[in-house]
């Protein structure tokens, strides 16, 4: 059996960072990822890049602690809070130094003073940084080659490895490239693969964020937090699909079909709207987002009126890109629905990156507690790159502490599996359960059925199972098992939150 001394699972910002981390300490770091390296939510190509936030100073840091409190409903730890945003100035400085990592910056400062670069839900300019996706692919590139970090491509997590003792002591991988899975022990596991965005329909994600490494880590013992804050986005369904929409561009909307909002409102409300990109239900701008819902899957029409002149520079970038990179003209014809986007809930940690499990570690999307019910536009990237740092840090010291005699575990894989056809069927219909009850518009009886549904589809999952399946019909049915647990327990919390708090709204 292969083995390492930390094992990461994802190769997004948060498991690079993870790695980067881990293999400076000196130990030997393997990534495993079920696409390409560098994939997922962090190199999505359906947006410009990513946008780093954090405290201007240190006497800005009690602010954002405070207004991160404010925006996430008081659901969020106020430890991690305070560890996130301490490590913010921290993590951009290792980025730039240590990685080498060109970021942009405003072309001025009396441009970032404009209001377009508050970000989301905030209520004040902060420190504004551009991640494109380039720079950080090179500078991650010319890192892992420096350390010597094993990079396992189209590797998926099938489930994790644990001892007599319930320490994880690795992981099984499924190799798609080669179709057979791969038992990697480690002496720490990293968990970093990714929201929940997998479990619906329309996603602003990448195809490999399958939303099952949740609940691998559920099964073996890990807590959730905060599942039901999923964070829905507008993004546009033509002139082509899976594109975010960009909040800061609201302002200059006109609607081509009926809403049903009156015109002497829809100004001051496509103003508010353009302040934030993910719904929130706790501002009255909502009735775009439940106009857009209502439009269903073929969107909702309108196109945009810029002004011909000044337009400011986060919304000049916004287009810019559009033109170059998809042929899309701001004068263009536009449909806009409801996409899933991201998860405010995941794994539980605490401030070392530590899920409560022995060997086991979690950072980025995978993991909640940092946000609570709303989360401030660009966060997400630097919770992802304090939190990496820490789980990689935290993982590599835990490895240190652990003999090479505990490498050699005996395992029994897995038998059962369920055919291709029958996975992707139910998978489909679990995204549609998932589309058609648990998107912005939530109600006790939509709730309900969508919990019924997922219990059929578990007994039908069951009944299809075979033993002696081939690795690939395994790796279907712990997948489907496992996306099908995480989705069941995300309806139960949002049944449970029976009042709207920030992204998760209650209609009764």
């Amino acid at each position: 059996m292969e083995s390492t001394d930390v094992l990461v699972i994802g190769s997004g910002i948060a498991g690079l960072c993870a790695a980067i981390e881990a293999a400076r300490t000196g130990a030997t770091v393997a990534v495993a990822s079920a696409g390409k390296t560098m994939s997922g939510s962090s190199f999505f190509p359906g947006t410009w890049g990513l946008g780093l936030i954090g405290p201007v100073d240190e006497g800005d840091e009690q602010d954002l602690i405070d207004t991160i409190q404010a925006v996430g409903g008081g659901a969020a730890d106020p430890t991690l809070v305070h560890t996130f945003v301490h490590g913010i100035p921290q993590a951009i400085q290792w980025l730039e130094q240590n990685l080498g990592v060109e970021l942009q910056r405003p072309q001025s400062a009396a441009s970032a003073q404009q209001k377009q670069f508050i970000p989301c839900f905030d209520h004040k300019t902060r420190m504004w940084r551009g991640l494109t996706r380039k720079p950080l692919e090179d500078a991650c590139t010319a890192q892992i080659e420096l350390l010597g970090i094993r990079l396992l491509p189209r590797h998926e997590l099938i489930d994790l490895l644990e001892d007599a003792n319930g320490k994880i002591v690795g992981a099984v991988l499924y190799d798609r490239a080669n179709e057979h899975l791969v038992p990697m022990a480690a002496k720490a596991t990293i968990i970093a693969a990714g929201g929940t965005g997998g479990l619906f329909e329309r996603s602003l994600t990448s195809a490999d964020v399958l939303s099952s490494s949740q609940a691998i880590a559920l099964a073996h013992g890990a807590s959730l937090t905060n599942i039901e804050f999923m964070q829905m986005m507008p993004g546009f369904i033509e002139p082509k699909r899976n594109l975010v929409f960009n909040e800061k561009t609201w302002r200059y909307v006109t609607f081509d079909q009926p809403v049903d909002i009156a015109d002497e409102k829809l100004e001051n409300l496509l103003e508010q709207r353009s302040g934030y990109g993910p719904f929130t239900s706790r501002l009255a701008s909502r009735a775009i987002d439940l106009a857009i819902d209502q439009a269903g899957a073929e969107g909702l029409a309108l196109h945009y009126d810029f002004p011909r002149e000044n337009v400011p520079e986060f919304v000049q970038t916004f287009a810019t890109w559009l033109q170059d990179e998809h042929g899309i003209a701001p004068t263009d014809e536009m449909r806009v629905a409801m996409y899933a986007h991201a998860a405010n809930g995941g794994i539980k940690i605490d401030k070392t990156a530590f899920t409560g499990v022995e060997g086991l570690y979690a950072c980025g999307e995978a993991t909640g507690g940092m946000h609570g019910a709303d989360r401030i536009g660009g966060l997400s990237s630097a919770n992802s790159i304090v939190f990496g740092r820490i789980a990689g840090a935290s993982a590599a010291q835990a490895a240190q502490e652990v003999p090479e005699a505990a490498l050699k575990v005996d395992i029994a894989l897995p038998q059962h599996g369920i055919a291709a056809t029958d996975a992707e069927r139910l998978t489909r219909s679990l995204k549609h359960t998932m589309s058609t009850y648990c998107m912005i518009n939530r109600t006790e009886t939509g709730l309900s059925a969508a919990l019924q549904e997922l219990e059929g589809l578990k007994s039908e999952s069951a009944a299809l199972s075979m033993k002696d399946a081939r690795d690939s019909q395994i790796t279907a049915l712990s997948r489907l098992q496992s996306q099908l647990l995480l989705a069941t327990e995300m309806v139960k919390a949002m049944r449970m939150r029976t009042e709207s708090l920030g992204s998760h709204y209650r209609a009764n």
